[in-house]
């Protein structure tokens, strides 16, 4: 019997915390309306999904406070916005382990420039995803994080000439 409760108990704590990961085809729906335009009223969505507009608010709120729905933001024309050199850096670490990569990341991750910051596995350490102005940032970019950065063996920087697919959106 203590077997069977201990079970019990641990099913609960799982299918409750499972709860806020599991959504149906209207929550995807609203999802996907969501990310191709946030600005959508309510009653909008609503009304594209099927449903009374409080029973969509008080989805949408279910989605954020499970954490699905992160945040909420505008997607800007990076060349309008006077970031139109896009370029992909893979660097390659001298120094390992946790606190040497969380230190680099930290420093990487305070430049403008950088849109994306990944540590990776294979023959890299970290990738970065670069907007620029111009190549003169590129330039003073190189000498902060990569040249004067002692921790950083040799870096590969691709620049981007054609984009086949950029995307923000994560289907469900």
């Amino acid at each position: 019997m203590v077997k069977d409760c201990s079970f019990v108990q641990f099913y609960c704590k799982v299918t409750r915390s499972l709860y806020h990961v599991l959504m149906d085809r209207i929550d995807r729906k609203l999802l996907n309306l969501l990310q191709r335009d946030a600005s959508r009223t309510n009653v909008d969505m609503a009304e594209e999904v099927g449903l009374s507009p409080s029973s969509c608010l008080r989805r949408m709120q279910r989605l954020r406070a499970s954490g699905i729905i992160e945040r909420v933001v505008a997607i800007l024309n990076p060349a309008k916005a006077g970031r139109g050199i896009k370029a992909i850096v893979t660097v390659e670490l001298k120094l390992h382990g946790e606190e040497h990569m969380r230190r680099f990341l930290h420093l990487a991750s305070a430049e403008e420039a950088v849109s994306q910051a990944y540590a990776v596995t294979g023959e890299s350490d970290v990738v970065l995803m670069l907007r620029l102005k111009d190549m003169e940032e590129f330039s003073d970019l190189c000498d902060r994080l990569f040249r004067d950065q002692t921790n950083v063996a040799r870096f590969f920087t691709m620049m981007v000439i054609k984009t086949g697919k950029e995307e923000t959106a994560v289907r469900v």
